[in-house]
C-alpha cells in the first residue's frame, strides 16, 4: 500500500497542529507495513533540510512560496502530480484548503482520502477571496473525496448538514502519554518557577486570541503568577509583532516554539493551561496538557467542548471580563492535578482507524 500525504507543512518538530497530528499518526502508519511519502514545504523545514526520512517516512521537499495565500495550494498541486509519478494508490490530504485539488487527484487515477481539520475560513487572518476557495475546498473535499475523515463530532454534524455525506469516518486528534520531567532547568532560564505560572501554547495568529490573554492577566498581578506562552508567528506580521510586544510589557514570558525537553518541562510544571481561541478543530495542545493531568480553562467554542471537561473549565469566548472572573476563580483554589479519560485520543487506534480507511478504500480486507 502505497500512501502520499500533503497539506501539511512537513515533520518533524515543526510548529502547527496538523504537523504535530502527521508526526504523530504516519511513522505509526509505515510501521505497519504501508509505504508512505510525506511532502514538506521547502521553506518550513529548516534544521532538518535533506533529511530524508523520518521514523519510517519517506520525506519529499518541494519548492513553495512562502505567502500565505498561495503556498499551500502550489504545494499540493506539486504534490499530487508528484504523487501521480510515483503511483501512489492514495494521496492523504490535510485540510480544507489544500482539499481543492481532490477531483485533480481522482482525475489522475489515486483514490484521495481528505481530512478536514477544522473551518479554516472561520479564522481571521483570511479575506473575503480566501474564504470562498476555503469553502470551495471543503465542499470539493467533502463531495470527491472516496474517504472524509473528521476529528471532532461538531465537523461531523456539520459536514452531514451542508452537505449531505453522512458517511464521514470520526478519527479523533490523539495525545502520546505524558512523559513528565521533574528537572527545571528550562524554567530556570526563563525565569519561571514550578506551579507558579499558566501556560498557553500555540501560533501568534489572531484566533488564537492570546491578545485578550495577556489582557486579563494585567488584572492578576495579585496572585503572584506568571503567564508563559510557548509558540510563534510562521510568518511574522504586523500582529505577531504588536503581540510581542504587548506580551514583553504587561511582563509576560515569550519561549519560541518548544518542542521536546522544554515542552515537557512546561507542561509537567504548569499550575493552569489556559486556551482562549476563538477558532479550533480539535486542539492538540488542550490534549497535552490534560496528559499531564492539569487544570485548565478554555473558551466554550464547540470544538473546547471535550466531555472530559467541567462548566466550570471555560468561559464566555472573547470576553475579557468573563475570563478575568474565571482565572480568579481558578487560581484561587489550591493547586491540583486532575485526571482525565483519554483512551479516545490514543495514538496508536488512530492509526490502526486510519489504516482501516485506506484498506477499506482499496478494497482489502480490513484486519483487526
Amino acid at each position: 500500500m502505497k500512501i502520499a500525504v500533503t497539506g501539511t507543512r512537513g515533520i518533524p518538530s515543526i510548529q502547527g497542529g496538523v504537523e504535530t497530528h502527521c508526526e504523530e499518526l504516519f511513522p505509526r502508519i509505515a510501521a505497519s507495513g504501508a509505504e508512505i511519502t510525506l511532502f514538506r514545504r521547502a521553506s518550513y523545514v529548516g534544521g532538518s533540510e535533506g533529511m530524508d526520512s523520518f521514523r519510517g517516512v519517506r520525506l519529499v521537499d518541494l519548492p513553495t512560496p512562502r505567502k500565505k495565500a498561495f503556498e499551500a495550494i502550489i504545494h499540493t498541486a506539486r504534490a499530487v502530480a508528484r504523487a501521480r509519478r510515483m503511483n501512489a494508490d492514495i494521496i492523504h490530504i490535510h485540510a480544507i484548503g489544500p482539499a481543492l485539488l481532490t477531483p485533480v487527484a481522482r482525475m489522475l487515477g489515486m483514490k484521495v482520502v481528505v481530512t478536514h481539520h477544522g473551518f479554516d475560513y472561520d479564522r481571521e487572518k483570511w479575506g473575503r477571496v480566501a474564504k470562498f476557495m476555503l469553502r470551495l475546498g471543503e465542499r470539493l473535499g467533502a463531495r470527491h473525496a472516496d474517504a472524509l475523515i473528521v476529528i471532532s463530532d461538531h465537523i461531523r454534524t456539520t459536514i452531514a448538514s451542508r452537505y449531505g455525506r453522512t458517511d464521514t469516518d470520526l478519527i479523533f486528534n490523539g495525545v502520546p502519554e505524558a512523559n513528565r520531567d521533574p528537572e527545571t532547568d528550562c524554567l530556570d532560564s526563563w525565569g519561571v518557577k514550578s506551579g507558579e505560572y499558566v501556560l498557553a501554547l500555540g501560533r501568534f495568529v489572531k484566533e488564537k486570541n492570546f491578545h485578550l490573554l495577556i489582557e486579563a492577566f494585567r488584572e492578576l498581578a495579585p496572585w503572584g503568577v506568571k503567564l508563559v506562552i510557548a509558540g510563534d508567528a510562521d510568518m511574522p506580521d504586523e500582529y505577531s509583532e504588536n503581540l510581542k510586544r504587548k506580551a514583553r510589557a504587561a511582563g509576560v514570558v515569550l519561549t519560541g516554539f518548544v518542542k521536546g525537553k522544554p515542552l515537557r518541562q512546561l507542561l509537567t510544571h504548569a499550575r493552569l493551561f489556559c486556551l482562549p481561541s476563538t477558532h479550533e478543530g480539535l486542539p492538540i495542545s488542550l490534549l497535552e496538557a490534560m496528559s499531564y493531568d492539569l487544570d485548565v480553562l478554555v473558551s466554550d467554542i464547540p470544538a473546547n467542548r471535550l466531555p472530559q471537561l467541567a462548566k466550570e473549565d471555560f468561559f464566555a469566548t472573547g470576553n475579557r471580563s468573563d475570563l478575568v472572573a474565571a482565572l480568579r476563580r481558578k487560581l484561587d483554589l489550591p493547586p491540583s492535578r486532575r485526571r482525565y479519560d483519554l483512551s479516545d485520543y490514543d495514538w496508536d487506534v488512530i492509526a490502526r482507524k486510519t489504516a482501516g480507511v485506506y484498506r477499506r478504500i482499496l478494497g482489502q480486507s480490513i484486519k483487526s
